[in-house]
């Protein structure tokens, strides 16, 4: 009896589909992969400027390999997250040609987070650890 529970077991593993499992940075801070080019940074509530900008770079630098100087770029800006259905989420890409993301027009100042926006993964990481400022 033990020898079939184990066996339906480890059938059943092996057949169940592989689901990507999710980042968490050290603050808490939810990545999930949307698709190859893309994924979403889900903070624990609303999320703040450095919530998001810290979550990309952490997941771009450990999970996707990117270089310190690596530009992440903004797909989508604050929304409904598409892999949890929380109320609060952006997506980012290493890759802004494959997915359509044209730079914006901005001047030396941008604040928010919007499609288009982008920062090198150094830059975005020194938003880590900082005090939180609400949008």
């Amino acid at each position: 009896m033990k020898n079939t529970l184990l066996a339906f077991g480890l059938t059943a593993a092996l057949v169940a589909p592989v689901v990507a499992e999710a980042f968490t940075t050290p603050g808490g801070v939810r990545v999930n992969p949307v698709n190859d080019l893309v994924f979403e940074v889900i903070p624990k509530s609303s999320g703040t400027f450095s919530e998001f900008w810290c979550g990309a770079s952490e997941y771009a630098r450990r999970v996707k390999g990117a270089g310190w100087q690596d530009l992440v770029h903004v797909v989508q800006g604050r929304s409904a997250s598409v892999t949890t259905g929380r109320r609060s989420a952006v997506q980012f890409t290493l890759s802004p040609e494959q997915v359509g993301v044209a730079p914006p027009l901005q001047g030396w100042l941008a604040l928010g987070i919007k499609p288009g926006n982008r920062m090198s993964v150094q830059e975005a990481r020194s938003y880590c650890g900082q005090s939180p400022v609400r949008l």
